[in-house]
């Protein structure tokens, strides 16, 4: 697979939320947890399940930055 953008993060499903249209797909990376929210059809589509190895593939024209009060 090759992609343009630059933040492929691998790491392994630890959980699938289903929602009625979306679903939340929790990703262990190096043990941080990512969430993605995907549709149910990309999840099927990409055969996801837990335990499977998967990449959060992050790619945005913005990055915030936050600092506490």
């Amino acid at each position: 697979m090759k992609l343009s953008a630059r933040n492929v993060l691998e790491g392994t499903v630890t959980e699938i939320v289903k929602g009625a249209v979306t679903s939340h797909v929790r990703l262990d990376i190096g043990g941080t947890i990512v969430t993605a929210s995907i549709t149910n059809d990309a999840v099927a589509e990409l055969g996801l399940t837990v335990g499977a190895k998967a990449a959060a593939v992050i790619k945005a024209s913005d990055v915030m930055i936050g600092v506490p009060d």
